[in-house]
């Protein structure tokens, strides 16, 4: 299948790229598409490949929460707020599909996927999540994830869900792929962008947000290679003032 990625992914960037779809659990050595929301593509990127619908979907087994990696964020947190359970509160301000989620161990603010994972189902096998080595927005794992096993705890927390909805009504409405780096020890990719003079500049057709430094957008017909170059500048000018090398959030696929 072709897959237009100025259209499909959240930042609007890319070109027609084939994605190969995945019907079947196996070993595969490819690179994951997702909903493409956390992805700048390349419009020459190859070896792409998403999930067949046949792994979305959420069963209560029991002692855990079984869930296809292909079903979306939205889709789980609203299980998870109808049956009161606790652990996913966040996720009702996050986009996305599970197998993403669980590959960046996303989160917002303190809570993350990692709070409540209990197995991932990686190229056909059930690994422990002590297995996957899941840290702040990363993961140790190689392969491709198609489902997960989620623990059961009572009490949604409402109070969670508003904060974090609060904290995402400030994030600019331009296309974007969210935070584009991570946070390093101790401080904030925003505060180190801003402090560079990066907060409100364009590079040609994209530009990191007057509202959120950290957000790198789209400003119309945005291309590949602007959008690598401004990540570039933006490192390396914030290494030359700070001695820190900002590490990307966003998945580059090339």
């Amino acid at each position: 299948m072709v897959v237009d990625f100025s259209k499909y992914s959240s930042v609007k960037i890319g070109g027609k790229v084939e994605v190969a779809l995945l019907r079947t659990y196996g070993n595969y050595e490819v690179q994951m598409v997702g909903l493409a929301n956390n992805l700048l593509v390349s419009p020459h990127a190859h070896n792409l490949a998403i999930l067949d619908r046949c792994f979305e979907g959420i069963e209560d087994k029991g002692r855990f929460i079984e869930v296809g990696a292909r079903t979306s964020a939205q889709t789980l947190f609203k299980y998870f707020r109808d049956h009161n359970l606790a652990g996913l509160e966040f996720l009702g301000a996050l986009p996305g599909s599970v197998g993403g989620l669980v590959k960046m161990n996303a989160g917002m603010k303190t809570y993350q996927m990692s709070d409540v994972i209990l197995q991932a189902n990686v190229n056909g096998v059930w690994l422990d999540s002590q297995a996957l080595g899941l840290a702040y927005r990363s993961s140790a794992f190689r392969g491709v994830v198609f489902g997960v096993r989620l623990q059961k705890t009572r009490g949604f927390r409402d109070d969670i869900l508003q904060a974090c909805k609060r904290m995402r009504a400030h994030h600019p409405k331009k296309p974007s792929f969210g935070s584009c780096f991570k946070n390093p020890p101790g401080d904030f990719a925003g505060r180190l962008l801003e402090a560079v003079g990066l907060k409100g500049f364009c590079l040609k057709q994209v530009g990191f947000s007057s509202a959120h430094a950290n957000f790198l957008i789209n400003l119309g017909d945005a291309h590949f290679d602007q959008a690598l170059d401004l990540i570039c500048l933006a490192k390396e000018r914030v290494f030359q003032h700070f001695g820190i090398w900002l590490e990307e959030e966003v998945c580059i696929l090339t």
